[in-house]
């Protein structure tokens, strides 16, 4: 029965120790087997000599084996479980041979001894382990503790980051410099580079390219390699490879982390700054359109003065009062676009102020299409207007100029003798005005240009002379009024230009 329970419990102990032996291998330097054979030979000198001195000074049991389990104990705090295990069987065999009648001999008749020794080697093994499990959890609290710190310097640094160099050959060396990895590569796919530091094989190009295009992460363990895709949200915006002895995968899914964070703050603050230096260039454009538009009034006043008198003046033969008439018409289109330049400067400018007045759209085109029949060409205009009271809040000016640019533009590009339909529709809460022509498609692609400053879409010029201004003003004028203005064109059908204004409620006497 002894025997039995005997050999249950030396088969638990085996099992303890082949699990606590590979989590301690799991755990160990190259250098491992060298120090357990060092600190277990010190321990079993010691239990051997505390052996001999107490069978010199006829120690009993109780006192020799109570030292002994100080000496586990001791062993197990300062090297290691395993070797606690080999000097509590050394402890064993000696109080079972020096200190259990019958004495110098590994025979025991007592079954109370018996029970005395598996007491002691359980309870050395216990203590052995629950010491070897609270260094372990010590052990992890300080690696987490360096990685929180590590992680922390790595974040501190992305914040500082210089936005005046690249953002990712910055980040590859701050990992390197703070995490002290061997090599780390970073690809960002808005850019489509590769940035790498360290020693880096030339597959490390490849291998992040590949991660970024499989979205998927990979860990290596032994190439010591860990591979992550930069991801916001479910958006992937890049990836990154990392080699490193100290590495481990939650630590790599940190970094991977930050570094997305810290790409996305880069490029958010490129951004910013192309913003700020579009708005500086456009600023100033404004102020030079500004004072080419000056600086043209005066002198096209006095040519078209001069011209207007020598017209006045008689005594010209016809060859030259074609040469004056045609030096007038065309100061007259200079002094047009001269108007317009001014205009776009003054929507451009921020201390712009409207005029605004209660407005009744229907006068308003009533009064554009009396002051500038000439721009029609001929043409005939049909008007619809589904209610005469539709009125808005705005300049009268610039929204007549708004309604002209259209009209202008639909007699460019209409065949001759084709009418010009205009519409206003009353919906809620807004003023629908369009303006219908016959003729030639917009591209799909041009719809959006075409209010751009200076831009003619291809073949415009061949078509009809123009300047590239006035649907951008149209725009800019509706913007201002907090509308907005677009074009609708369908090929044999012709094209529709509207502009929405924001509607109010007037009353008639």
């Amino acid at each position: 029965m002894v025997s039995s329970g005997l050999s249950v419990y030396l088969y638990g102990n085996v099992m303890l120790f082949r699990s606590s032996l590979q989590s301690e291998f799991l755990l160990s330097r190259p250098q491992r087997s060298t120090r357990f054979l060092a600190h277990a030979l010190a321990a079993n000198v010691v239990v051997l000599l505390a052996a001999f001195v107490g069978v010199r000074l006829h120690v009993n049991f109780s006192t020799i084996g109570f030292l002994d389990f100080l000496v586990v104990v001791l062993v197990a705090t300062l090297s290691g479980f395993w070797e606690a295990t080999v000097t509590s069987l050394v402890a064993l065999t000696c109080l079972n041979y020096f200190f259990i009648p019958p004495l110098y001999t590994f025979y025991v008749a007592d079954p109370q001894n018996w029970v005395a020794l598996i007491a002691f080697e359980s309870t050395a093994l216990l203590v052995s382990r629950m010491s070897i499990q609270l260094e372990t959890q010590a052990r992890t609290a300080i690696l987490e503790r360096r990685g929180m710190a590590k992680l922390y310097e790595l974040s501190r640094r992305n914040l500082l980051m210089n936005p005046q160099k690249s953002a990712g050959a910055q980040i590859v060396a701050q990992i390197r410099d703070v995490v002290q990895a061997d090599a780390a590569a970073l690809f960002d796919s808005s850019r489509a580079h590769v940035d790498a530091v360290g020693a880096a094989d030339p597959e490390l190009d490849a291998l992040v390219r590949n991660t970024y295009l499989e979205s998927c992460d990979h860990n290596d363990p032994a190439a010591h390699t860990w591979r992550r895709v930069l991801r916001l949200g479910t958006h992937a915006t890049g990836a990154i490879v990392l080699r490193g002895v100290d590495l481990n995968p939650l630590m790599v899914d940190a970094i991977a982390s930050l570094t997305a964070i810290a790409l996305e703050r880069a490029h958010s603050f490129e951004k910013q700054s192309h913003a700020e230096a579009a708005r500086q260039s456009e600023q100033l454009r404004t102020a030079v359109l500004d004072a080419l538009a000056h600086a043209f009034k005066t002198p096209l006043t006095a040519i078209r003065t001069a011209s207007s008198g020598l017209l006045e003046a008689g005594g010209l033969d016809p060859a030259q009062q074609d040469l004056v008439s045609l030096i007038d018409e065309e100061s007259d289109k200079l002094t047009t676009l001269s108007t317009r330049l001014l205009q776009t400067a003054k929507l451009d400018a921020s201390e712009t102020k409207l005029h605004k007045q209660t407005v009744v759209i229907s006068q308003l085109i009533e009064q554009v299409l009396t002051e500038k029949s000439a721009q029609l060409a001929g043409r005939r205009a049909k008007v619809s207007i589904a209610n005469q009271r539709s009125s808005t809040y705005g300049d009268p000016e610039l929204l007549g100029t708004a309604i002209m640019q259209f009209i202008d533009n639909a007699a460019k590009y209409s065949p001759p003798g084709s009418p010009i339909a205009i519409a206003v529709d009353d919906r809620e809460g807004e003023i629908l005005i369009s303006v219908h022509n016959e003729g030639s498609e917009v591209r799909h692609e041009d719809r959006e240009r075409i209010f751009e400053r200076f831009y003619r879409s291809l073949g415009a010029n061949h078509r009809a002379p123009g300047t590239g201004l006035g649907l951008s003003i149209t725009k800019e004028a509706a913007e201002a009024h907090d509308g907005r203005a677009w074009v609708h064109s369908e090929k044999g059908k012709g094209t529709t230009f509207f502009l929405s204004l924001p509607r109010i409620e007037r009353s008639f006497q």
